[in-house]
């Protein structure tokens, strides 16, 4: 089973089926909720900067992990001589 939900652009992971599209928006919606969620609880703008990298790092990871068991992968030319 083929599943081409995302291309690659040098080290970025870019969506090209309605599914990827999808996961990066609630990809965005949860770092989104977790900077606000985090910054409700915090004392000072470093508190927050440090709490949010972290969790931004995993949802990073979580995102390019699916992207790439899901890429479409290039056909290589074959040229014989």
């Amino acid at each position: 089973m083929k599943l081409n939900w995302f291309t690659r652009k040098g080290i970025i992971y870019l969506p090209v089926s309605i599914i990827g599209w999808i996961i990066l928006a609630v990809a965005l919606a949860y770092a989104v909720f977790t900077f606000v969620d985090i910054d409700k609880r915090s004392h000072s703008v470093s508190d927050t900067l440090i709490n949010f990298v972290f969790n931004l790092l995993l949802i990073g990871l979580i995102y390019t992990l699916i992207a790439y068991f899901t890429e479409k992968k290039p056909v290589p030319d074959i040229i014989e001589k």
